[in-house]
């Protein structure tokens, strides 16, 4: 039988450093031992590099490479590859003009890689990295599809692209001077006192761009557009962002909050394969068949929920409040807080340490780190032990995220404050950190206070729900602890219609939405 798949070895260059070893996983590689040059180092290297041909996935250099098998067949369609050893993807998302294509899938899987190609940023070497096609090549590669026509309007500068950055709180780093003053130089749709209106940013406008929140960030700033951002916010950015359809205008999004890319999308690629070794975007779905796709082997259950879950607009006090409980911060008033236990994790989390993550998890938590149960059920299904000899400074938003539920889990307390764990994590890793939280806090018996703004993620979680109230940034009040089904009703009568189960948020003025709307109900649980 023919060979239907082949090798691929993928080198991670945190962790193989040939000039500080023995070099033990050259001097064990089977092939090598019988004179192939399987694995080879030069003097002067500063890692090692593999022979995806000779490698035999034994797994002795596990720590230094990931190898893996993936369908022969995909050769043929290999959009770009960086390098030997290095990341690859296959296939590209078809935009269609007019409407609004989604993209699911892990972290590491090619999301982003994808929208550099098409953002004409990265040029596709077809895993020609050697010796890149010219662009006539690429366009003949393309020839019949979709593709080729956006390919062309791109290099006739007749497609202008945009991306919305991933990481919004790297902004600042880069861009300076008023929120108001900014938006009018990149104002060339005159759209901006509209968006200051749909987006609520005429109350930041003369504020200085390195002083707004990461909510207020991203509100003005298309990969992952809801993070940050509350419910009500999410679906005012996903309408902005529906608004831009045009009839030859292409929107893509990357989106991790599903309820949020069943809103907005009207097809979706999912992206599957490797993280960090390889990636296939598949063929467009319709949106319900796309999610279910993805979710398929990762959701088999029913939402069920454990804690305090706080819901509301940004700015209206919910990080404040946990802040309180945490003891970081003093209530205006002379109040009595009940002396516990807790521990925090904040909404924010600075890489300070100059450790590696294992001697970090040593010095903070060493019982737990320790302890069989808390390593079965924490720091595996958070996949930490990837990350162990990493440096904490060099980690990405989603490695610094888990890091950071693995830390607070890992403190003993009698309750546990978690602010937006979901922030950085992709669709399914935010269903693993969910699972994380709920299970330790019921095998626990503590209480845990979470600001969440995912609703899938919130639903899953949440016990009883606390509800803000009044003008944000201005003066508002949390109304005490209601049920699940009562507080997101409450929460969400403006507007949002929310069917469970899974969250789905009804399309504006469908007829499921008007007739909801007219029944009073907003958040729906479907018998």
């Amino acid at each position: 039988m023919a060979n239907r798949s082949t090798r691929i070895a993928i080198l991670n260059t945190d962790k193989c450093k040939p000039n500080k070893c023995n070099q033990e996983s050259k001097t064990n590689c089977p092939p090598v031992h019988v004179g192939k040059k399987c694995i080879e180092v030069t003097p002067t290297s500063k890692s090692a590099s593999i022979s995806e041909e000779l490698c035999t996935g034994c797994g002795i250099c596990v720590h230094q490479f990931k190898s893996s098998t993936w369908p022969k067949a995909l050769s043929k369609e290999t959009t770009h590859r960086y390098g030997p050893n290095h990341f690859k993807l296959h296939r590209l998302q078809v935009p269609r003009p007019g409407e609004v294509l989604g993209l699911v899938g892990t972290n590491g899987i090619g999301k982003s890689t994808a929208l550099k190609i098409l953002s004409g940023s990265l040029k596709p070497n077809l895993g020609r990295f050697n010796n890149p096609p010219d662009w006539q090549e690429i366009l003949t590669y393309f020839r019949g599809s979709e593709l080729q026509n956006y390919f062309i309007r791109l290099l006739q500068d007749k497609l202008k692209a945009i991306i919305k950055p991933q990481y919004v709180d790297h902004i600042p780093k880069v861009i300076e001077g008023s929120v108001g003053e900014i938006l009018k130089q990149k104002d060339e749709r005159g759209m901006m006192e509209e968006l200051c209106i749909d987006l609520e940013l005429y109350m930041v406008l003369d504020r200085n761009v390195g002083e707004l929140s990461s909510g207020e960030l991203h509100r003005y700033m298309f990969d992952e557009p809801s993070s940050y951002l509350d419910v009500k916010q999410r679906l005012k950015a996903a309408r902005v962002i529906r608004s831009l359809i045009r009839p030859d205008s292409y929107v893509i999004v990357v989106e991790h909050d599903l309820s949020v890319l069943d809103y907005l999308s009207d097809h979706i690629c999912c992206l599957y394969g490797k993280p960090d070794a390889y990636g296939v975007v598949t063929l467009p779905f319709s949106v319900r068949e796309g999610i279910n796709i993805f979710l398929s082997g990762f959701v088999s259950e029913t939402p069920r929920e454990i804690g305090e879950e706080t819901e509301t607009y940004n700015g209206t006090g919910k990080t404040t409040f946990i802040r309180m409980l945490a003891g970081i911060l003093k209530p205006d008033a002379d109040l009595e807080m009940p002396q516990l236990q807790v521990s925090y994790k904040p909404q924010k989390i600075s890489p300070k340490s100059k450790l590696i993550v294992n001697d970090l998890l040593q010095n903070k938590i060493r019982s737990s780190y320790t302890h069989q149960q808390f390593v079965t059920d924490v720091m595996k299904p958070l996949q930490i032990e990837d990350l162990l000899d990493q440096k904490v400074k060099k980690l990405s938003g989603g490695e610094l995220q888990r890091v950071a539920l693995c830390l607070c889990l890992g403190q003993p307390a009698d309750i546990y404050l978690i602010d937006k764990p979901s922030a950085y994590l992709d669709s399914e890793q935010r269903i693993v950190a969910a699972k994380v939280i709920k299970r330790f806090i019921l095998h626990s018996k503590k209480s845990a206070f979470v600001v969440e703004n995912d609703f899938i993620m919130a639903t899953y979680l949440a016990d009883r729900v606390i509800v803000y109230d009044g003008k944000p940034g201005v003066d508002c009040t949390a109304i005490s602890p209601q049920s699940l089904l009562t507080g997101m009703n409450l929460f969400l009568f403006v507007n949002v219609i929310l069917l469970i189960i899974a969250p789905r948020i009804n399309k504006l003025n469908s007829t499921k939405d008007t007739e909801q709307k007219a029944a009073g109900t907003y958040y729906y649980l479907d018998d």
